[in-house]
């Protein structure tokens, strides 16, 4: 009976191991969270400064590739004011969280505008850094006939008659204003007895530029082109280690003697704190995709932009580390907020 029983137990144990195994064996993996399809309607991308401008003809260029990889609209619209925090606020505090709102912003309105001001309505947290897409050095621009023919005899001005000088720029906390100081603090002139005209972007400084309301622009190089080929605008100097590819008779700031400009011009895209990461995701392939296609760095090169694709995590370095410099600089000059 002993050996009955053990025979049983042994068949018992055999066959839960078979079917043990065969459960094992057909079980199907766990399926994983299928992500839901987007985008499945319209995109609104908000430019903070004026049409016509860098921030506004990037933002334009992306709107329209990304339109058709993805197959649904994308407008723009210009939400100008206060340096680029209106149309900042608009997003962060009446957008969504859905990547439906999008901003695509300059420096003047990310790390120029944290570095200055202690007070905005929101903060930098509350946007996620998604990519930077185009790198657009700074031209020195008067109008095309002032009476300096080179970036040595406007130095030698500026030093004797500082209080003359008249510069553009968004405010007191904006990429221009930067690129004045340095250039500034480089020859020897103070600063702080040069008059800042306040304007709302390029597209609206550069015009008073080359009516002779405003001496001096520091812009973007893309953003003077249209009118220093018009014949409105004459560069003096670019802020670049190496010679525009667009402008190669011009030479770079350090080429002239002006060293330790170390602040640029960039445009890049946001999203709001929040957004599901496989929106995110989303946005960082695609635009990554975007600035490796030929026919996209074609337009960028139709726009005198150079590429500068930067991904989320190095952006968002990006931002924080410049935010520290250029907080350091504004201290040094009495101009934070």
């Amino acid at each position: 009976m002993k050996r009955k029983a053990l025979m049983g137990l042994l068949a018992g144990l055999v066959l839960s191991g078979t079917v043990i195994t065969g459960c094992s064996g057909t079980a199907k993996p766990t399926a994983q969270k299928e992500e839901p399809k987007w985008p499945t309607k319209q995109i609104e991308v908000t430019v903070p400064f004026a049409a016509g401008g860098g921030t506004d003809l990037t933002a334009r260029a992306m709107a329209e590739y990304l339109s058709k990889e993805w197959g649904q609209p994308i407008v723009v619209v210009n939400k100008t004011g206060a340096g680029g925090a209106t149309g900042t606020q608009a997003v962060v505090k009446q957008g969504s969280k859905d990547g439906y709102s999008v901003l695509v912003q300059s420096v003047s309105a990310v790390s120029a505008l944290y570095a200055g001001n202690t007070n905005l309505p929101y903060k930098m947290e509350d946007l996620v850094y998604v990519a930077k897409l185009v790198d657009d050095p700074l031209a020195y621009v008067v109008k095309a006939d002032a009476p300096w023919k080179d970036l040595k005899e406007f130095n030698e001005w500026v030093k004797k008659n500082t209080d003359q000088l008249t510069f553009a720029s968004n405010g007191t906390t904006a990429i221009g204003t930067f690129g004045v100081i340095q250039w500034m603090d480089s020859i020897g002139a103070d600063f702080s007895k040069a008059k800042l005209v306040a304007t709302n972007g390029s597209g609206d400084a550069l015009p008073k530029v080359a009516g002779g309301h405003i001496i001096l622009a520091a812009q973007g190089v893309s953003e003077v082109s249209n009118l220093v080929k018009a014949g409105k605008l004459k560069i003096l100097g670019i802020a670049s280690p190496k010679r525009s590819p667009y402008f190669p008779d011009v030479p770079t700031m350090e080429e002239q003697g002006v060293k330790g400009i170390t602040v640029a011009l960039w445009y890049g895209l946001s999203l709001q704190a929040g957004t599901p990461d496989y929106i995110v995701k989303k946005w960082e392939s695609s635009i990554e995709k975007m600035m490796k296609d030929p026919v996209f760095l074609e337009k960028i090169k139709t726009l005198n932009g150079e590429p500068g694709f930067k991904n989320s995590a190095d952006f968002t370095k990006h931002v924080k580390d410049e935010t520290a410099r250029m907080t350091e600089i504004l201290k040094q000059k009495g101009l934070a907020k």
